[in-house]
């Protein structure tokens, strides 16, 4: 084992959650750009010629324009996180919030960022679907963190899984030994797990024959 990379490694998680904790001290929402350990496998060897992920857009700026437009109008989601999964010293942990506006989307983020935990993650990885009842259409997005692809990859879970006014964040804190393909499989099980936890989708085998499960909201008794 070569120790020098281990002692390197620590000392790079040590100064990434100085700043990490240095940006939270300052007032400032955790956008620092991460890189990803690991290069992307050639997708040609999963999927048909032709077939591409759902590309992430560069909404962290977008989001962050919505601050300044209030969000006293807006109720903060109620925030489900659920079991871990551990492979190789890297953990990836879900998080899920119903959301029905983009608005809702960066209530929950900056509330997970409030968590030192989840703010010092390696990659929090996320992708969320809103159903517009008046066009019709989905409000959808998604975001790597650094981990290229895998919001895309999460992205199209949701669309196959037909979930909607949903958002599901994962976690990943690196251990320091590379997954390669492995990584994106525990982060969609990640999610997918969640899903089926909260009533969003049936326990399947196959998230492609859940048959689309959205979760049933509870009727509020009027007081």
């Amino acid at each position: 084992q070569n120790i020098g990379e281990s002692i390197l490694y620590l000392w790079v998680e040590t100064i990434r959650e100085f700043l990490v904790e240095k940006s939270h001290s300052h007032g400032l929402s955790p956008v620092l750009k991460k890189t990803t350990e690991e290069v992307v496998e050639d997708l040609e060897d999963y999927f048909t010629p032709g077939f591409q992920f759902p590309k992430c857009q560069d909404q962290i700026q977008a989001l962050a324009l919505l601050a300044s437009e209030g969000l006293e109008d807006e109720e903060l989601p109620p925030i489900k996180h659920g079991e871990p999964i551990t492979d190789r010293r890297s953990t990836f942990q879900p998080h899920l919030a119903p959301v029905v506006t983009p608005k809702q989307v960066k209530m929950v983020l900056d509330k997970l960022y409030e968590n030192k935990k989840i703010a010092s993650a390696t990659h929090n990885i996320h992708a969320y679907r809103i159903y517009c009842e008046d066009k019709q259409t989905f409000l959808q997005d998604c975001e790597d963190d650094g981990e290229t692809a895998a919001g895309g990859r999460l992205l199209h879970l949701l669309q196959i899984l037909d979930v909607r006014n949903v958002m599901v964040v994962v976690s990943r804190w690196y251990g320091g030994i590379l997954l390669g393909p492995d990584r994106f499989k525990h982060i969609n099980n990640c999610a997918r797990n969640i899903l089926v936890e909260e009533n969003y989708i049936e326990s399947t085998d196959d998230p492609a024959k859940s048959g689309g499960k959205n979760k049933k909201q509870k009727s509020k008794k009027g007081k």
